[in-house]
């Protein structure tokens, strides 16, 4: 037989057992098919599989020298090829078969047989022929080629295959529907008839189920939900399945151990649960193991040594496939209330088939073997390792850091941080330091003490800084649940913090919406990113811009909370824009220290809708504060500056597109376009105006030309003001708010007033001069006005003064303002009526009046 007929035929990949059918059997004279058990050391490494071949004369040789497989020693078979007659027949150990396996080898072989390509050596087991030995007279040589392909074998042997996951057994608990169903429904039936025998039980609750792993799901489920039935004749603690014996681990009673006697009594500890499981198991032929071990169960103290400890828990080891699976049916059953020493109910699926670096972080194994991982922890490092509840793992949540469950506060301050792969809520619960892990609230609804620490949440991670209000040790419980369930959050994971030296710390404001930046559900409210990050904004100048990009229309509304500031000015602190795709927050700070910022959105056409968070954001003024007359003035709108309001209305090419307008010299023009012809209204207003002689309705002045509307401004003195504006969207109907501008006058030299203006003055007129409405006595002034449709335009004073209607269709001429009067008025004459009408007067200043 040729080199490659026989690498063919006698060789199969390391990276995979080689199974061979009926039809590829070989059938060569004295070549027989014999399965060799894979040897594997879980203590070292047991969830790798390394293949060990063996040469043996006949069949029965071989099944005489397969070894006896060591307790709790992982399996799996491997078909190899063997040929007959040979001088050795043994299994080796993985340390040793491969060197030796090289001897036989080449001490068995022709030398024909020995010309391998180094590629071939490298990726087959070649299993030789039977011939005769030929030994080969150059030993240095020969050494030479045994070490070279010891060296690939050795390469060859660290492939390994993947240990299979829960998740490879069954996607989901639901794949058990029909099993669960029965189990829970015999157990019912079982419990009436008061039937205690384990093998009436277990054919019973097994009857559904057809593979091993259904048989385990049906025991399973019958330990962990038959619990706290109660039968209407017998009492309760006669029929309660396998309710946990609080009374006996905690010494008051004494402790049932046989299953018979857990049964009957229905109460039982850790051990009694754990027989239970390995006698229901060896009643269907399921290889069931106990495993003593420490847990950071009920009783377990923080910090403490398990050195010197006497473990005080057990579980189960289960092999189903060839491969060992861990399982808790007392943590699976319930909880205990250390605080009322009693048994809570609560079937937790997770410690069913439990992956072992999962299990590790709260089971520690006597034995090292039963870690089941492929590089196992110290004792040591199972006390420091943070403890994480199931709900941590069915979460999807990911420890980013720290790595170990202690922390020591650096400058006062310790940071916790978790990954999470689908949108959670968190909060946090800080306390003063307690030994027993297992104490206080396993659910949280709503953050406390939140002022003790800042908790962020990004798209995929959650940030926790936790700042100790005092020197000391404290206890730190995080607690979550998916973003879209409504049901309270739930333990996760637990610290301890150790804090030397506090931060000298202003206090942080309440945070009833558990986290900081935009909140998960953002996204699904329309809300798709913020120029603040969760991060704490520290706030220049007194002064912070909140910049929200959406995906749709939204209303808004925003909340300032600082612990000194009342409400009313923590109102006139806030100024919002509301924009088709962009929602803008101007928040003023007129208090040293921390302020939360509350965000809270709907859809802009669904008035029915409640607003909702989105976004909280902790910010930080330490420098230059704003003073009280900075603030903006009281009554402003929810829509400040052009935005989605405007739009609707037709209003549009502001020529100042933002809310708040700086004037430099005290006086601007604010244009745009009114594409809709609607009638408007202006309002000026100041929170304070009691040195204005004159009313704030002189300072504005409207023109109306085409659809293009120009309001001039011009402000008596210094301060903050606001400029509504309003629109009737209806004819008939009343003016409706448009949006409100913040006009912040920094020019200490006061505004001259406009004209007063009447109802005539409308669309289409302009007055060019004088666009003061205070003139200087006995002056002569010069007017100029446009005023469609009109046939006459007079000025009168002392006299009336007619104007001339130029080239260019502007009545214009001087007009001498006398010395008596007090007003001039600007009137027209419309059509072929002699009455006129009063567009506008002017005031003329008195001698003896201090304006």
């Amino acid at each position: 037989m040729s080199a490659e007929v026989a690498i063919q035929k006698f060789s199969f990949p390391f990276a995979r057992a080689a199974h061979l059918s009926q039809e590829n059997d070989v059938t060569q004279k004295g070549c027989i098919q014999v399965k060799t058990l894979e040897l594997r050391e879980p203590q070292e490494n047991p969830s790798s599989v390394r293949v060990v071949g063996a040469q043996v004369h006949n069949e029965k040789q071989a099944q005489e020298s397969l070894p006896e497989l060591p307790p709790g020693q992982d399996v799996a078979t491997a078909q190899v090829l063997v040929c007959g007659e040979a001088s050795q027949s043994t299994v080796l150990s993985r340390q040793c078969v491969f060197e030796k396996l090289i001897v036989e080898s080449e001490d068995q072989r022709p030398a024909a047989k020995r010309q391998l390509s180094s590629e071939s050596a490298a990726r087959t087991i070649t299993v030789v022929k039977k011939s005769a030995v030929r030994k080969e007279a150059d030993e240095p040589r020969h050494l030479q080629q045994k070490a070279q392909l010891g060296q690939r074998l050795r390469a060859c042997a660290s492939v390994t295959v993947t240990r299979k996951h829960r998740k490879d057994l069954f996607t989901s608990s639901d794949v058990f529907h029909r099993v669960d169903s029965h189990a829970v429904r015999a157990g019912a039936e079982l419990k009436e008839k008061c039937v205690y025998n384990v093998k009436t039980i277990v054919q019973s609750i097994t009857k559904e189920a057809r593979t091993e792993l259904e048989k385990l799901r049906a025991i399973w489920v019958w330990l962990c939900h038959n619990i706290g039935f109660i039968h209407p004749t017998v009492n309760k603690r006669k029929v309660a399945f396998t309710e946990y014996d609080v009374s006996g681990y905690l010494g008051h009673s004494e402790k049932l151990s046989s299953p018979e006697e857990v049964i009957a009594a229905g109460r039982g500890v850790c051990c009694s649960y754990s027989n239970l499981c390995t006698e229901m198991c060896r009643e269907v032929g399921i290889e069931c193991q106990e495993v003593p071990g420490h847990s950071k169960g009920i009783g377990y103290r923080q910090g403490q040594s398990l050195k010197h400890v006497k473990s005080d828990h057990l579980w189960n080891a289960v092999l189903l496939g060839g491969q060992w699976f861990l399982l808790d049916a007392c943590w699976g059953a319930g909880r205990v209330d250390m605080e009322h020493e009693s048994f809570v109910k609560r079937f937790d699926d997770f410690y069913f088939l439990t992956d072992p670096e999962e299990f590790i972080d709260s089971h520690f194994p006597d034995e090292e073997k039963w870690q089941l991982l492929d590089i196992p922890i110290s004792l040591e490092e199972f006390e420091r390792r943070v403890f994480k509840t199931s709900a941590f793992f069915n979460m999807g949540l990911r420890l980013i850091r720290p790595h170990h469950c202690h922390i020591v506060t650096d400058n006062g301050e310790a940071s916790v941080s978790l990954g999470f792969s689908k949108p959670s809520t968190f909060t946090y619960e800080i306390t003063q330091h307690q030994d027993l892990l297992h104490c206080g609230a396993s659910e949280q609804k709503e953050s406390i003490n939140s002022s003790f620490g800042i908790l962020t949440v990004s798209h995929r991670s959650m940030k926790l800084q936790l700042l100790p209000p005092a020197s000391g040790m404290y206890d730190v419980k995080v607690f979550a649940r998916p973003e879209a369930a409504a049901t309270p959050l739930v333990w996760v994971c637990s610290f301890t913090v150790e804090c030397p030296t506090p931060r000298a710390m202003e206090e942080i404001p309440e945070n009833p919406f558990l986290s900081w930046g935009l909140q998960p559900v953002a996204g699904s409210l329309g809300v798709t990113s913020s120029s603040q990050s969760s991060e704490v904004a520290e706030v220049d100048e007194g002064v912070f811009d909140l910049v929200l990009k959406t995906s749709r229309p939204l209303m808004m509304l925003c909340e300032l909370v600082h612990p000194e500031m009342d409400a009313a000015v923590a109102k006139r602190c806030l100024a919002t824009q509301i924009k088709p795709d962009t929602l803008t927050c101007h928040v003023l700070c007129p208090l040293h220290g921390f302020y939360r910022l509350s965000v809270f959105v709907r859809d802009y056409e669904k008035t029915e809708v409640k607003f909702q968070n989105t976004a909280n954001f902790l910010l930080h003024c330490r420098g230059k504060v704003v003073s009280p007359h900075e603030l903006f003035p009281p009554n402003l709108g929810s829509a400040c500056g052009p935005g989605t309001r405007t739009s609707e209305a037709g209003l549009s090419k502001f020529s100042h597109t933002t809310a708040v307008v700086i004037t430099q010299q005290g006086k601007c023009n604010i244009t745009f376009h009114n594409n809709h012809d609607l009638e408007l209204h202006t309002v000026l207003s100041k929170e304070e105006n009691k040195s204005a002689a004159f009313p704030l309705s002189r300072y504005l002045f409207c023109t109306y030309t085409d659809t293009k509307v120009t309001v001039s401004i011009s402000l008596p003195d210094i301060g903050v003001y606001r400029l509504g504006l309003y629109a009737k969207i209806t004819p008939g109907g009343d003016f409706n708010p448009m949006c409100d501008f913040i006009l912040r006058n920094i020019c200490d030299q006061p505004g001259i007033p406009f004209p007063c203006v009447y109802s005539a003055w409308s669309k289409g007129c302009v007055l060019f001069e004088p666009r003061v409405g205070l003139l200087e006595p006995a002056s002569w002034v010069r007017f100029r006005v446009r005023v469609p449709g009109t046939q006459r335009v007079s000025v009168v004073g002392e006299t009336r003064t007619d104007l001339k209607l130029n080239k260019s269709r502007i009545w214009e001429g001087d007009v001498f303002s006398g010395n008596a009067l007090q007003v001039l008025k600007l009137a027209v004459s419309l059509g072929d009526s002699s009455d006129m009408a009063v567009l506008m007067t002017f005031d003329i200043k008195q001698q003896d009046k201090e304006v």
